[in-house]
């Protein structure tokens, strides 16, 4: 192929990637909120459609290096979810958590651009919020925190979820050691 289609085909990938998540707010900045309840969306532009477990291994970090401002709105728009929901989000679409995917891979995200110094959020509630989201009781949650496994007659998808929620609990534990040691 020529340089040119080359570089056509690299334009187009990177477009597609970026199709989602989708601004949720209107140019007021209000926004439905999970809690079904009118919010404001202030100092952040609020978003939906995350899907998370899609995005959480490239998409997300991908625009911690060329959109970091995204970034902290993204973060922002997962802490308001929390706010209104009690959790961070799984697969958020519109004003619903979908808890469609497997894992909680809001951590991940935040836990990735809380390394990078990208940190215009409120620090403290994300660690909270992932600290919450881990210790809840649903989607295997329970299981696991019982019998250090998720067992296959009593939740679908058993070792897959396992493992992710593994994965999410190890980022938990990184930021808490770099986190409460600046505190």
């Amino acid at each position: 192929r020529s340089s040119a289609a080359s570089d056509v085909y690299k334009r187009q990938a990177l477009y597609h990637s970026l199709l989602a998540p989708y601004l949720y707010n209107d140019v007021n900045k209000e926004y439905l909120g999970f809690d079904k309840q009118t919010h404001m969306a202030e100092g952040f532009d609020n978003y939906t459609v995350l899907s998370l477990w899609d995005t959480f291994r490239a998409e997300n970090p991908l625009l911690t290096l060329i959109a970091p401002d995204k970034v902290n709105d993204l973060i922002q728009s997962m802490l308001a979810q929390y706010e209104q929901y009690g959790l961070l989000p799984v697969w958020p679409l519109w004003s619903s958590e979908t808890n469609c995917m497997i894992g909680y891979h809001a951590v991940p995200v935040i836990v990735d651009a809380y390394f990078k110094g990208i940190r215009n959020y409120d620090v403290e509630k994300a660690y909270q919020a992932m600290k919450t989201s881990a210790m809840q009781d649903n989607f295997g949650v329970k299981e696991l925190k019982q019998y250090g496994y998720i067992p296959y007659d009593v939740y679908n998808k058993s070792v897959s979820t396992a493992l992710e929620y593994c994965y999410d609990d190890w980022c938990i534990a990184q930021m808490a050691v770099s986190y409460t040691h600046l505190r």
